[in-house]
């Protein structure tokens, strides 16, 4: 694990138990199951919908893009933890309970998995 990763654990000790998962060439930031986090070339971001992104982008921040294609860039539903909130984990832990609300919203209206 990296030192930032062990970082983001640290800042948001105060939402409870968070784990993060490598995956292609970042990694997910989750409580329990959920995925509400996204660590990409050591900066987090926040899943967020509409609501939560309007708050995001009145603070300064920004969505996460990235590429498909050469030239083709695309937008996703992430967004960057704003820069005050990393000097300050009760502000991190404030956002990241928006953030796992909005994950967890999201989640409950997949299917359920067949067994």
């Amino acid at each position: 694990m990296s030192g930032f990763h062990s970082f983001v654990e640290e800042l948001f000790a105060g939402l409870g138990p968070v784990r993060i998962r490598r995956m292609f060439g970042g990694a997910g930031v989750y409580a329990g199951d959920v995925m509400f986090g996204l660590i990409d070339d050591e900066t987090l971001y926040l899943k967020a919908d509409e609501a939560l992104k309007a708050e995001l982008r009145a603070v300064g921040s920004v969505g996460w893009v990235y590429s498909r294609a050469p030239g083709k860039w695309e937008e996703t539903s992430y967004w960057r933890l704003p820069e005050a909130a990393l000097d300050d984990p009760d502000a991190a832990v404030a956002w990241a309970r928006k953030s796992l609300a909005v994950a967890e919203a999201k989640a409950s209206l997949k299917r359920p998995k067949r067994p």
